[in-house]
């Protein structure tokens, strides 16, 4: 018996009765993590890393029906044998290990694996069966070090600063921003954060997560000198509305994986682009599957049929897995969303 099969309503383990972050409402909501495409509202009871649970909160309501597990703690559910173990996505991502009658599976949910100092970093889970994600499951996607990239966000936001020019950069709201901010030189100046981003920088903080201070926004004046020397951090979506008409001469830029591409940076239209992933790029995807020594893999949302491909070459039993999960965030259209539209920089 498969141990996750999926289902109309999402990726289902029949004989735990529950479903892994569904895309349908259900009674029994396993969710690895509080991105908009993995925890939606409507469901009856949910469980989650005890990590993950304020910033759960945060997006599906106070009055969630939530119950958590500390990182490793196990619970017996119908027979199934379920724990979680860090992702490395954002605050509270989990893989969700499954064992039933000596049979493991792994069901991973999205994942890195460079620590950002914002999660606990990914840890390799041996088991008979991978669930992976191959949101960059192309060749070409191979990730400067993250130092490196958070050196060039200092040097682009100083020179600004200089030049008198606000400093604004696009991240999606939920962890990108945030590692962002655990990353950057705070000494530089003052930094601002749009009202989709400064709550859940509480929700970090209260949650143990070092973040410099911020300050929303919404509370300074048009005419306020600190705009001009500030790092501004905001979601995709702000980029060309008229909320950006308050930082007068500005330079933008966009942090994201898709940076790498130089049909997307063109699309996007921004002065620079920081290639920053929360995914694991092509090595990072190899090298997990590889850690998890498993025979079997899954693999869902993304570049599928490549990472099959590749994987089926090299002796193990690969197939892709239909799933829903696109937008990332819900203020913009996700990582996962642009997989198609390659275009490699030369």
């Amino acid at each position: 018996m498969d141990l996750v099969i999926a289902r109309p309503e999402g990726l289902y383990c029949p004989p735990g009765d529950f479903y892994i972050d569904p895309w349908r409402p259900v009674e029994r909501a396993v969710i690895t993590h509080a991105h908009g495409d993995h925890a939606r509202t409507g469901n009856g009871h949910y469980l989650a890393a005890t990590p993950g649970a304020g910033i759960l909160r945060a997006r599906l309501g106070a009055e969630l029906r939530l119950q958590t597990l500390a990182y490793g703690e196990r619970l017996d559910h119908h027979g199934v044998t379920l724990s979680f173990h860090p992702a490395g996505h954002v605050l509270g991502s989990a893989q969700v290990r499954l064992e039933y009658r000596g049979e493991v599976w792994v069901a991973s949910g999205d994942y890195k694996v460079e620590p950002d100092g914002t999660c606990a970093p990914f840890e390799p889970v041996r088991c008979h069966t991978f669930i992976t994600e191959s949101t960059f499951g192309l060749p070409i996607y191979r990730w400067p070090a993250q130092a490196r990239v958070f050196a060039d966000i200092d040097q682009w936001w100083r020179a600004n600063a200089a030049a008198g020019r606000a400093s604004v950069l696009f991240a999606y709201a939920f962890g990108k921003a945030q590692r962002i901010l655990h990353g950057i030189d705070a000494s530089i100046g003052p930094i601002l954060a749009h009202g989709a981003v400064e709550p859940l920088n509480r929700v970090y903080r209260e949650g143990g997560i070092h973040l410099p201070d911020t300050t929303y926004v919404g509370e300074l004046q048009k005419n306020d000198p600190r705009l001009r020397q500030a790092l501004v951090i905001a979601p995709p979506s702000a980029g060309g509305s008229s909320w950006m008409r308050r930082f007068g001469d500005y330079s933008d830029a966009f942090a994201s994986g898709w940076m790498l591409l130089r049909g997307t940076r063109r699309r996007r239209g921004v002065d620079r682009g920081f290639v920053l992933s929360d995914h694991a790029d092509w090595p990072g995807l190899l090298w997990a599957i590889e850690q998890t020594g498993a025979e079997r893999v899954m693999v869902t949302h993304g570049q599928v049929n490549v990472l099959v491909r590749h994987l089926r070459e090299n002796g193990l039993d690969a197939q892709g897995f239909q799933t829903e999960y696109g937008d990332e965030d819900d203020d913009a259209s996700a990582e996962k969303t642009q997989a198609h539209a390659v275009e490699p920089t030369s």
